[in-house]
């Protein structure tokens, strides 16, 4: 989160975390909605193939996927060509 008033700045933040963070700047209150914020994001990072990934490592993190190579192939010696 940015603490300063002109920020975030898409020049300046755009590479937060390397393209895969949110920068958050501008918090206030709002009487309609309670709170307004300005956030800014790396589109063509943090899209659809970013997030696959790392949504993908998060799964392998966690334990939530599992070997597709039978156990029996993972000890087996590589075949000499």
């Amino acid at each position: 989160m940015q603490d300063e008033e002109d920020r975030p700045q898409p020049r300046k933040d755009v590479n937060a975390g390397h393209g895969m963070a949110a920068v958050v700047g501008r918090v206030r209150e709002c009487p309609l909605l309670d709170l307004k914020l300005t956030l800014l994001s790396h589109n063509l990072i943090r899209g659809a193939a970013g997030a696959a990934l790392l949504n993908a490592e998060l799964l392998a993190a966690r334990g939530f996927l599992k070997s597709r190579v039978p156990a029996s192939a993972q000890n087996a010696e590589p075949v000499a060509r």
